[in-house]
């Protein structure tokens, strides 16, 4: 085949610097894990393997502060989602879900693949799941036929925070004993989480936000309650299933092949968030973050998606731009001119919004670049904005005010 040469107009750009990636997932990783993962394979039945392995397990239930059993799996977080289903639940089984944002949907998208009766509660994807109108529904519920109530505790499509706990005294006031299952998948290792003390029955996590990793591990916490259920759960599961992992409980085997590099990279992250930092330290830092950058929407006159203060993400805030204009075509210029990817509005807010990550491996400086970014971003893309924000960022990060 003859060659035939770019003309000077076609030539591929180089980028110059570092790629901003300011998605809410995945997130920058951290040139320690990455230096990490990049050994050589072990032998995953070698005494070395499971070493590690049993390792990994005592540092993840510090992040879900859980003394209970926690499953490990080759897989995104979607993958743990239907682990915490398949092993909990039956088919033609009642389960309460919430519309509250895109992922929250899939999840109720994704009982229903598995035949379960879902009880939908609708938002406006601006609020979380009210903890009152929760504990009613399970108030009228006299039969007791919601056998699991599964909220997502961090909506990544929207910036909006459920209410965990309240949800969980709700349900206790209600005097009901559905499972209670929880996706913290855009939360876990960014905000405190308290799998005991809130009474969560299944935890769902992934590997590749505030965990710093590639996408490639799926994570289920589970309690004691859980695991009765799932003596009797019969939907369908082989590869999920807990009881072939239970198999090799408190050995480090796998009944398959695990990711054994991911498990390196864990490794150094764990010691990074646990040892080093310190998980009061983390959630501070994103706390700050989130604050930090919600002033800076604030400044330029524009709303997030998040409605109510309390619900605010520290891990992500969506931002609305104004009406008539484009936040795809804003996320574009910025790609294309400071080469830096923010994450999409989703689903109802499909070019309504953009998002900001602000999570993992992020520091003051780093968040700044960012917020510099979306501005010089909306000034190229004139879309309609007050100066200043990054001006109120910075402010607030070196005075605290």
């Amino acid at each position: 085949m003859t060659h035939v040469p770019q003309g000077p107009g076609e030539r591929t750009k180089r980028k110059i610097g570092w790629h901003f990636l300011q998605l809410p997932g995945p997130t920058n990783i951290p040139a320690r894990i990455r230096n990490a993962m990049d050994r050589p394979a072990i032998d995953q039945r070698s005494k070395q393997f499971a070493r590690l392995a049993l390792k990994l397990f005592g540092g993840l239930q510090k992040v879900f502060k859980t003394k209970k059993e926690i499953f490990i799996y080759p897989s995104s977080g979607t993958g743990a989602g239907e682990a915490a289903l398949a092993n909990s639940l039956s088919v033609g089984d009642k389960i309460l879900m919430f519309d509250s944002g895109w992922f929250s949907f899939l999840w109720i998208k994704m009982a229903k693949q598995f035949g379960l009766d879902v009880d939908v509660m609708e938002t406006d994807w601006r609020h979380a799941p009210d903890p009152q109108a929760i504990g009613e529904r399970l108030a009228d519920d006299k039969d007791r036929a919601i056998k699991a109530v599964f909220v997502v505790h961090n909506e990544t499509s929207n910036g909006v925070t459920a209410r965990i706990p309240e949800i969980r005294r709700a349900m206790d006031d209600a005097d009901h004993p559905a499972l209670y299952i929880v996706d913290t998948i855009s939360s876990l290792a960014c905000m405190d989480f308290r799998m005991d003390e809130w009474g969560i029955d299944i935890a769902v996590g992934g590997s590749q936000k505030g965990l710093m990793l590639p996408p490639g591990l799926g994570f289920n916490a589970v309690s004691e309650k859980a695991r009765r259920a799932a003596e009797t759960a019969n939907l369908p599961k082989c590869y999920w299933d807990w009881e072939w992992q239970r198999e090799c409980e408190g050995t480090g085997f796998f009944p398959y092949t695990p990711a054994i590099n991911l498990f390196y990279g864990l490794e150094e992250s764990l010691k990074m968030l646990l040892e080093e930092e310190g998980l009061d330290n983390v959630f501070a830092r994103h706390a700050r973050h989130g604050e930090a950058t919600r002033r800076a929407v604030n400044a330029w006159g524009l709303e997030t998606v998040c409605q109510e203060p309390r619900e605010y993400s520290d891990s992500i805030t969506a931002v609305m731009v104004p009406e008539g204009q484009s936040a795809d075509d804003l996320r574009a210029v910025v790609l294309e001119r400071f080469n830096m990817a923010l994450g999409g509005g989703l689903q109802r807010l499909a070019n309504k919004a953009f998002r900001i990550g602000h999570m993992g491996d992020m520091n003051d400086l780093m968040l700044t670049a960012t917020l510099t970014g979306v501005e010089m971003g909306m000034a190229a893309a004139q879309i309609p904005h007050e100066p200043g924000g990054i001006v109120a960022a910075e402010r607030y990060l070196a005075l605290g005010d």
